[in-house]
């Protein structure tokens, strides 16, 4: 009979213990996400490790100079070349790359190792793979600035490393290259490479046992880099532990990192910390539905939260577009910002999902005009590289202004904006525009269409901020170029077509040829006609009253998308 008291305790002990399990397993959003997708064909992610907006991104590589390894990895690949701790997420061009770090063990003959899939695993904020030709085990995690790697060897030959201190996708000239050995575990410098854009590399390398350098190759070309092979004396199935703190400014910006945010050799604290922060982010969005719905959200949202990217050090200096060193009021200067592809529906996500992010986003891009002179169109580490077209810095900054964010002088932001609205640079040239009321395609080789279409709705939204702040005669003036766009619909058509400085349309016209500047040329940027023609976002009941009303107007949107299906079908019966 006593036996029973305890029984019962024992049961409830269990149903406890079951309980808290299930309700902690519930709470790990980050079970859901899948860094792997995205990583086959061309879809230019990346699997390692990092954290929400970081600088850091430590994640191995497979290849580098083909359009396939913007982001250094292919799905579709069976072996590694290295781990780099800076790359992009779904861009379509290459840079970033740093610091390239191989373990392996004796002579490899080349600097690459076979892997299984099946011994990937990836996470939010961790990466981890066996290299079956060194039978190393290999682990990443990062913190904002810092990248931590840890290596176990597991063969009885000596343990080395190529450390290649100028690495870099998308065929990078590096011009300067210092390299400091000041002892036997640190590996410290500086580059400056360009690529995408030029940039300043400053970094410290830590290790957790002392290595010797053991041969110094040559990088391939002119450069004036350096590849160290570094040995450590390690026994059989012992671990190495390395730490790379990067810094746009300085080396000891890159010390200061590893010193405030990974002191401590303890790489199980810094990969819960940053699961932690990612839980944190994911969490704020439940969502019910299957598991591969929930993988596809999740993982979706993930990716949404690793740019835009804080690349100020930990004491707020930041290296601006001008390459002086500045230092943020707020601790953050963020870049990454492709616009373009962001300001529709990213930024306004951000505004929901991360509001505490916003007004840094918006004094980031202020700091940026006041160096540059116009603000962001497409920023990497703080440099322009006018990959795309608009001022869509625009309508982040009116979105944010008008949804009551506060952080900023309205001020300010409305003179960046109106200024930015009237330079002319690589991608925008406002006396054309303004002069014509369209960008003729005889004065603008590529993309004028979508450049006149992509610059009314700035309009529009300058027009916007002008209301808002009592600026009657410009919001007059940016309402009237808002509405250019009509300049440019053929009424015969019904589509947006190019149309030169003498007023007349370009022909032939070919309505369906897809059309991208860097490669084929043409008036549309990465689309056509059919596409393009919707682009009026600030005026859909203008743009259906030029198409002939509402029944028309429906019946040219199905028409887009039979048109889209065909395609679908067509492609797919030639697979």
């Amino acid at each position: 009979m006593k036996k029973a008291p305890i029984i019962i305790v024992l049961l409830l002990l269990l149903f406890y213990c079951c309980t808290d399990r299930e309700q902690e397993e519930a709470a790990n959003y980050c079970r859901y996400v899948n860094p792997l997708i995205g990583t086959a064909d061309n879809g230019h992610t990346f699997p390692g490790a990092c954290v929400p907006f970081g600088m850091v991104q430590v994640s191995p590589e497979t290849g580098r100079y083909e359009w396939k390894y913007c982001s250094g990895y292919n799905f579709e690949d069976d072996s590694i070349i290295g781990f780099s701790q800076t790359h992009l997420n779904g861009t379509g061009m290459a840079d970033l790359g740093d610091i390239l770090m191989m373990p392996f063990s004796g002579d490899p003959g080349e600097y690459r190792s076979s892997f299984k899939k099946e011994s990937e695993k990836a996470s939010p904020g961790y990466y981890a793979v066996h290299l079956a030709d060194f039978d190393i085990e290999v682990e990443l995690t990062a913190s904002p600035r810092t990248a931590f790697h840890r290596y176990t060897f597991n063969s009885d030959k000596p343990a080395r490393m190529a450390i290649e201190l100028q690495s870099g996708l998308g065929n990078p000239h590096v011009s300067v290259a210092e390299v400091n050995m000041p002892d036997h575990r640190t590996i410290c410098g500086h580059h400056v490479v360009s690529a995408w854009v030029k940039r300043h590399v400053f970094y410290s390398i830590e290790f957790d046992k002392p290595y010797t350098v053991i041969e110094e190759l040559p990088i391939e070309g002119k450069e004036p880099a350096r590849k160290l092979i570094v040995e450590f004396n390690l026994q059989k199935g012992e671990t190495l532990q390395t730490k790379v703190g990067l810094s746009s400014v300085s080396i000891e910006g890159a010390q200061a990192a590893l010193e405030k945010e990974n002191p401590d050799w303890n790489f199980a604290q810094v990969k819960q910390s940053a699961e932690n922060k990612w839980n944190d982010l994911l969490s704020k969005v439940e969502i019910t539905g299957t598991e591969d719905q929930k993988r596809n959200f999740y993982t979706s949202l993930y990716h949404l939260y690793i740019q835009p990217n804080n690349i100020a050090d930990v004491d707020g200096k930041y290296r601006g577009a001008d390459d002086q060193v500045y230092t943020a009021g707020n601790g953050a200067y963020y870049s990454t910002f492709s616009l373009w592809d962001t300001y529709r529906a990213a930024h306004p996500l951000y505004t929901i999902l991360t509001p505490e992010k916003v007004d840094g986003f918006v004094q980031s891009m202020l700091a940026y005009e006041k160096a540059q002179g116009y603000l962001p169109v497409w920023t990497l580490w703080g440099k322009e590289n006018h990959c795309m077209i608009g001022n869509h810095s625009i309508p982040v900054i009116v979105d944010a202004y008008l949804k009551g964010f506060s952080g900023f002088d309205p001020e300010e932001a409305y003179s960046a904006i109106k200024k930015t609205s009237d330079t002319k640079h690589e991608k925008a040239d406002p006396e054309i525009y303004t002069k014509y009321g369209y960008y003729p395609f005889d004065l603008i080789a590529v993309e004028s269409v979508s450049r006149t279409l992509e610059h009314v709705y700035d309009d529009y939204c300058v027009a916007q901020l002008a209301k808002a702040l009592g600026k009657t005669e410009d919001y007059e003036v940016f309402m009237k170029r808002a509405g250019y766009y009509k300049n440019l619909f053929d009424p015969q058509t019904k589509l947006m077509r190019g149309k030169d400085s003498k007023g007349e349309w370009r022909t032939p016209f070919n309505t369906f040829l897809l059309s991208r500047s860097g490669t084929s040329g043409g008036d549309y940027t990465e689309g056509n006609a059919w596409q393009y023609t919707w682009h009026v976002q600030h005026d859909v009941e203008g743009l259906i009253a030029m198409s002939g009303g509402n029944e028309a107007f429906v019946t040219k949107l199905d028409s887009l998308f039979i048109w889209r299906q065909k395609l679908i079908i067509r492609a797919l019966c030639m697979m």
